[in-house]
């Protein structure tokens, strides 16, 4: 019980922090987003002394530990060790977190996929920008962070934010993109105004593992407050539902259904009903916002599944109560193979 509730009081803090930079910063003019101007290289000896007070005392996962250099910003990620024709697959972290919680989920799938999954810039362990990012930002940061892995196209597997930027990337750079895999996609009118947002939030912090905490808390506080107003705005105000039903590559929704930042998975369905689409949404019954976390063995199922365009099936492997099933295939996603 006493892990729930600090589990709530970290998340309210960041979202009374998200709520007083947007507070204080309404009256500020929006800028349309536009390609951010690289930044000049950082000093070899302060970037030296950031990597080695910034990495891991000890691994944190089976994944390698490693370092580069996006616009002059050091960048944490992790990898995979997969020969190099195995087809690359990157996740993408949610909003104040890096990418350690969606480890769960992306150590599973690394013998598979050539799997990354990097601290964005102004995130977990990476260094920030001069000026906080939005999501337009982060979509040319990821798509850098590619160019410096030498990496010219990839299936996105995001999170929260994560999805957004992935939207975004798709937007930018659509003969990059393989694949995208929206897992709680945020953003949209369904998370406006601020005070239903904050109020998600805190919901949310109660129904994520106890556990989460350990790993939650540390990367809501590296990313601070003064890094909560643009990047909150931009995301509660990003037209997700939208921009998803724009994509012309197969997509993959995941959705749980006691998420309290999302529409239920009947209203979603409802909508991508309206229109011809490439998407297909899946449902885990028991899960809230952070499935990569919570729920990797149900997860990765359904992304392999998705990978190989296979028909939509419960894990048996995966313990608990967790149900997976499918919500919506639109008429332009790929049919699903069977073995007659």
């Amino acid at each position: 019980m006493r892990t729930r509730v600090l589990i709530t009081i970290a998340v309210a803090v960041v979202a009374a922090g998200a709520a007083l930079a947007v507070w204080t910063g309404l009256r500020r003019r929006s800028m349309p987003p536009s390609m951010p101007s690289p930044i000049p290289p950082t000093d070899d000896a302060a970037s030296a002394r950031h990597r080695e007070r910034m990495h891991p005392k000890k691994p944190q996962s089976s994944l390698a530990e490693r370092w580069t250099t996006v616009d002059g910003i050091d960048v944490f990620y992790r990898e995979s060790q997969n020969p190099p024709d195995a087809p690359v697959m990157m996740h993408v972290h949610g909003f104040g977190l890096s990418g350690r919680y969606l480890l769960p989920t992306a150590e599973r799938l690394g013998d598979e996929f050539h799997t990354l999954v990097p601290d964005l810039p102004g995130f977990g362990r990476s260094g920030k920008a001069p000026n906080a990012l939005d999501v337009p930002d982060l979509a040319h940061a990821a798509a850098r962070f590619l160019d410096e892995r030498g990496i010219d196209k990839v299936t996105l597997v995001g999170n929260s934010m994560g999805c957004p930027v992935i939207c975004e990337f798709a937007y930018h750079y659509p003969e990059r993109l393989e694949r995208a895999i929206l897992v709680s996609p945020a953003g949209g009118l369904h998370n406006q105004p601020l005070g239903r947002a904050v109020g998600q939030l805190s919901r949310d912090g109660t129904r994520e593992p106890a556990r989460m905490i350990g790993v939650a808390t540390p990367d809501y506080l590296r990313f601070g407050v003064p890094s909560t107003f643009k990047m909150f705005r931009s995301l509660t105000q990003y037209p997700s539902l939208e921009r998803l039903l724009e994509l012309h590559i197969p997509t993959l929704v995941v959705l749980g259904d006691r998420d309290p930042l999302l529409p239920p998975p009947h209203r979603v369905r409802e909508v991508a009903e309206q229109t011809d689409s490439h998407v297909l949404v899946v449902g885990i019954d028991g899960a809230a916002h952070a499935i990569n976390y919570s729920h990797p063995g149900e997860l990765s199922h359904v992304i392999r599944l998705f990978m190989a365009d296979r028909p939509i099936t419960d894990d048996p492997d995966s313990p608990g109560n967790a149900r997976v099933f499918e919500v919506h295939r639109g008429v332009h996603h790929p049919p699903a193979k069977t073995d007659g």
